[in-house]
C-alpha cells in the first residue's frame, strides 16, 4: 500500500485548532499484547512518516486522541510495545469533523499484524476496517492472496462515497492502466461532496481526458496490410474489440488464441476486431498475422511502433491493451483480456 500520496498538511491539522472547527474524538482498545502499549500519531512529508505525539494507553489498553479540525483529517497510528517481535505497519487513519468513534483492534505479538474487530461511529473506519482483514487474511493464504485485487475493488466499488475510498484505491497505483476506470468512477462521485480535497483531486487528475467506460470512442485511419486507409468508425454498428498488439509482444501473442476462438464464435452475431500493430517492421507483422491465424480483414499499422497514431489516440503505453467498443460507437470497457473478455461477450451476445 502506498503512503506518498498524503499530500494533506497534516501536521497543521493536528497542531492547529481553528475557530470554527468540530472536537472529533478517537477511542482505541487494543487487545493481544501483554505488555504497555504505546500508540505514535504519525504524518507524512515528503514521502516518510514523522512520529508528532506518543500517547500511552490506559489500564484497560485504551488510547484516546483528540482533535479540532473544520476538514477530514488524515494521520497514521503505529502500535508499539515491547511485546512486538518486529514494528507494525502503522494504520490510516480519517476522522470527519465532529465524530466519535470507537475501535477495538487485536494484535498478533508473533508477526506484528493486526486485525480491527470492531468499529462503531465512523463508515470511513469500518471501510478501512475491511480493507486493514483483507490484507492481513492475504498475507497468510496465498489463494486469498490471489483474489485480493478483486475483494479490494469490490470493497470500494460498494463505498464509493466514502472519503476513505480516495485513499484506498491507491493500493492499485501501480497497475493504473488496469484500473483507470475505477479512479473515475470513484473520483466522480467523490467531487461532488470534497471537491478540494487532496486525494479526491489526485484521482480526477490521473483521469482527466482519459477515454474511460461510457466515452464515445475516437476514430482511428491507418494503412491496412496492402497500404489502404481503413477507419475504426467503418465498423460502427458491430459490437467491436480494439486490439492492440505487436509480433514482438509475448503476451499479446499468448493471447491470440482466446481472441480467434472468441472471434470465431461471435462474429456470425455482430462480433468484429481491429487491430492495431505496433510493430516497425512490416514483415514481423505479417508473419505474427499469419502464424496465429488472425483471419479477420481489419489489421492495420503504420509501423511506427510505440509512436503509433493508433496508440497515441488512446493513451496506449503497454500492450497487450483492448477497447470494447458497443455498436453505438461508445466504449463499453477497457482491458478485457482471457475469462473477462469471454464473460463480457458472452453477456452481450447470449443475453440479447
Amino acid at each position: 500500500m502506498k503512503t506518498r500520496y498524503l499530500l494533506f498538511p497534516l501536521l497543521a491539522i493536528l497542531m492547529t485548532t481553528h475557530s470554527m472547527a468540530q472536537s472529533s474524538t478517537l477511542l482505541v482498545h487494543v487487545e493481544g499484547c501483554r505488555q504497555p502499549t504505546n500508540a505514535v500519531v504519525l504524518v507524512v512529508s515528503n514521502g516518510q512518516l514523522y512520529p508528532v505525539d506518543t500517547l500511552g494507553t490506559d489500564t484497560n489498553s485504551n488510547f484516546q486522541f483528540v482533535l479540532a479540525e473544520k476538514k477530514p483529517a488524515f494521520f497514521l497510528v503505529r502500535l508499539t510495545s515491547p511485546s512486538l517481535r518486529k514494528e507494525m505497519q502503522p494504520m490510516h487513519m480519517l476522522l470527519l469533523p465532529g465524530e466519535e468513534v470507537s475501535m477495538d483492534v487485536h494484535v498478533d505479538t508473533l508477526t506484528s499484524n493486526l486485525h480491527i474487530m470492531h468499529v462503531a461511529g465512523s463508515k470511513n473506519m469500518e471501510e478501512y476496517r475491511q480493507f486493514n482483514n483483507l490484507l492481513t487474511d492475504a498475507m497468510s493464504s496465498p489463494s486469498l492472496q490471489s483474489q485480493l485485487p478483486q475483494r479490494v475493488e469490490q470493497l470500494l466499488v460498494a463505498n464509493r462515497s466514502n472519503l476513505m475510498s480516495a485513499f484506498l484505491v491507491t493500493f492499485f497505483e501501480n497497475d493504473f492502466a488496469n484500473y483507470a476506470a475505477l479512479y473515475k468512477y470513484i473520483g466522480d462521485e467523490l467531487v461532488k461532496t470534497y471537491p478540494d480535497n487532496d486525494f479526491v483531486l489526485h484521482l480526477l487528475d490521473k483521469t482527466k481526458g482519459m477515454l474511460l467506460a461510457g466515452v464515445p470512442a475516437p476514430d482511428i485511419e491507418m494503412p491496412d496490410r496492402d497500404g489502404k486507409l481503413r477507419k475504426l468508425s467503418s465498423l460502427k454498428g458491430k459490437v467491436v474489440l480494439l486490439d492492440f498488439w505487436a509480433s514482438w509482444c509475448r503476451p499479446c501473442r499468448g493471447e491470440n488464441p482466446n481472441v480467434v476462438r472468441l472471434y470465431h464464435q461471435y462474429h456470425d452475431k455482430g462480433f468484429e476486431i481491429f487491430s492495431v500493430s505496433l510493430d516497425k517492421n512490416r514483415n514481423d507483422w505479417l508473419a505474427a498475422i499469419k502464424q496465429d491465424g488472425l483471419v479477420w480483414e481489419n489489421h492495420v499499422s503504420d509501423l511506427k511502433g510505440w509512436t503509433s497514431s493508433g496508440g497515441k489516440t488512446y493513451g496506449i503505453s503497454s500492450i497487450p491493451a483492448t477497447v470494447l467498443i458497443g455498436p453505438d460507437g461508445i466504449i463499453i470497457a477497457r482491458n478485457l483480456r482471457g475469462r473477462e473478455l469471454e464473460n463480457a461477450l458472452k453477456e452481450i451476445f447470449e443475453n440479447e
